[in-house]
């Protein structure tokens, strides 16, 4: 995956930075079993959240995990959601 460094003009952002009706590219790894590769996804943000997950075990009742999202309309009208990790970058376009 190529550092944003690497890349002239482009200006990453925080998540807490992004705003509806910005347009963004976000890059992030998908990983399934032992196979990984690079998915870079272009749009205009909807909106961002932070979602509560269940997906760890709950090992105390306030124990809480959540999730970054970003929903972001496709040029093509198609609607999606990304749920950032530590590896996902996102650039401003």
């Amino acid at each position: 995956m190529n550092n944003a460094a690497d890349t002239p003009f482009v200006q990453t952002v925080e998540f807490g930075q992004l705003k509806p009706g910005d347009h963004v590219e976000v890059v992030h790894q998908v990983t399934v079993g032992v196979q990984s590769w690079t998915v870079r996804v272009r749009g205009r943000v909807l909106r961002t959240e932070r979602r509560p997950q269940g997906l760890h075990f709950a090992r105390t009742p306030d124990e809480r995990t959540y999730c970054d999202l970003i929903v972001l309309e496709r040029s093509d009208g198609e609607r999606t959601t990304i749920c950032l990790d530590e590896f996902t970058q996102i650039r401003r376009i």
